[in-house]
């Protein structure tokens, strides 16, 4: 089975027997859970667009490994074409479920992992590069939704991991056996693992020699044994229970959820290791890590914002506004900021090169530099998006409100727009633009642009490193005919 249906991989998710909490309790079925399923069904999409031949050179590609068609989300990418396909393929995908659809992080996991274990193997003759080429090919062939695990709770920031006062704030070997090892920890901010047949877990910052125990990065199923998930709090999240939920939600069909996740001594089998304790190559791995899904910011929120650029074009025509100069040049600027977060996407992409192992990475300093834009753009679009929409984004009644007898009548006499449009339809384009700006989908696009893929101050490190600052001032010295 190279790829799968949509509603095979429901079917596939439904066989897991995954250890997910909510609220305090355990979700027997989360798959059908109301506020879980709108997750699973982003992830769907991906398997949907797949068959769809419009979207076959996006969404697949051809593996060198399988010699078969693979979803792209499990491709190692071969080229800048590769490269570039990606960030138009998360555009895509950001524009079908304007959501978060959560395979990112596996595939940028997939591709750091694949070019690291290469470069051990090379310094210390271990199999780690085998073992994932192995691992690799059985996702390939199976279709598999991969979660990538990389922040730990991290504890007093500035201790390193072997110095905390719980050794469990960074995940660690525990237990070395002829086998495999044994880990404890967890990771946080889990995207979509609950939705996920594997994670690929990996250590979180550079290590010492100290560390050695931290230097660990593997890959089990996601229904291991000692694997809990809990799942995070959302703003909004509870509407989707309620009686009437269509409008309320804003986007009812897809979302993200997060979670934390909490490692209880879970055995990992040799042939899963691809990093043991090897301190100097964790920063290598986190920092292609990083790059990898830096670049895919300018994809899959580019995507999203279409959506919401699309949203508040709609509310400014609802409020009979669309002609007015100041909301013209508002919905440019939107546009402006969005395509110019594409443009880095694409760049980083086009400036990719081969890595030792022969699979391509983009450039990093580009890459840096597109999601230090992401930590800024989506606030400003969202802004605006408020600002065109008016102050009835957050005070708009309820659905239960709208269909009530008693209440219902005025809600439709003084909530009306322009002529022809039902207060239904204004409203549910007012919650869309809540649920972007800040309600559940909030988790995919605003604050997650902030957050996700490491915090502003990451990116600015980052670029100082990358920036080549002694370069830029011999330049300005040779023009200058500075001697020195």
């Amino acid at each position: 089975m190279a790829l799968m249906t949509g509603e095979q991989y429901v079917e596939s998710m439904r066989k897991m027997n995954l250890q997910v909490y909510m609220f305090g309790k355990k979700i027997d079925n989360p798959v059908d859970h109301p506020i879980l399923r709108p997750s699973l069904n982003s992830v769907k999409a991906t398997y949907d667009l797949a068959q769809d031949p419009q979207y076959e050179d996006l969404m697949t590609a051809v593996s060198p490994y399988t010699g078969g068609k693979v979803n792209r989300f499990t491709h190692i990418h071969q080229n800048t074409t590769d490269l570039m396909n990606k960030v138009k393929m998360q555009r895509l995908l950001g524009q079908q479920t304007a959501a978060c659809f959560q395979r990112c992080v596996g595939m940028d996991a997939f591709n750091a992992t694949f070019s690291t274990t290469y470069e051990i193997d090379k310094k210390y003759g271990t199999k780690y590069h085998e073992n994932f080429i192995k691992y690799l090919t059985m996702c390939q062939e199976k279709d598999y939704t991969i979660d990538g695990a990389m922040t730990d709770p991290k504890g007093d920031r500035g201790l390193a991991p072997h110095a905390q006062e719980d050794p469990d704030l960074y995940l660690h070997v525990v237990e070395r056996r002829p086998d495999g090892i044994v880990v404890r920890g967890a990771k946080a901010h889990q995207t979509g693992i609950i939705n996920s047949h594997e994670v690929i877990v990996m250590p979180t910052i550079s290590m010492g020699p100290d560390d050695k125990d931290y230097a660990v990065a593997f890959a089990v199923p996601t229904d291991a044994e000692g694997i809990m998930m809990i799942i995070g709090r959302q703003s909004c999240d509870t509407r989707k229970m309620e009686e009437y939920n269509s409008i309320d939600v804003g986007n009812s069909e897809f979302g993200g959820v997060e979670a934390l996740v909490v490692f209880n001594d879970v055995f990992v089998p040799n042939d899963r290791i691809f990093l043991n304790g090897e301190t100097e190559f964790a920063g290598m791995l986190v920092e292609r890590f990083a790059g990898y899904h830096r670049q895919s910011y300018g994809g899959c929120k580019v995507g999203v914002g279409d959506v919401l650029i699309g949203a508040a074009a709609v509310a400014a025509d609802y409020n009979g506004v669309p002609k007015a100069s100041h909301i013209k040049d508002k919905l440019i600027e939107m546009q402006h900021l969005n395509e110019t977060l594409y443009c880095c996407g694409i760049a980083c992409s086009a400036e990719g090169h081969p890595t030792e192992s022969g699979n391509y990475i983009i450039d990093l300093l580009l890459a840096n530099v597109c999601k230090q834009n992401v930590t800024r753009f989506p606030y400003e679009i969202a802004r605006l998006a408020e600002d065109i929409a008016g102050g009835i984004v957050v005070t708009a009644p309820s659905e239960a409100d709208l269909r009530s007898d008693i209440t219902g009548p005025y809600v439709k006499k003084y909530l009306v727009g322009t002529k022809g449009v039902s207060v239904e339809n204004r409203l549910r384009i007012l919650r869309l633009i809540e649920n972007l700006c800040l309600g559940t989908a909030a988790v995919g696009y605003r604050t997650e642009s902030m957050h996700g893929a490491g915090s502003p101050q990451a990116q600015r490190i980052m670029i100082a490193r990358q920036g080549n600052l002694p370069m830029k001032k011999a330049l300005a010295k040779k023009i200058a005919k500075v001697e020195e």
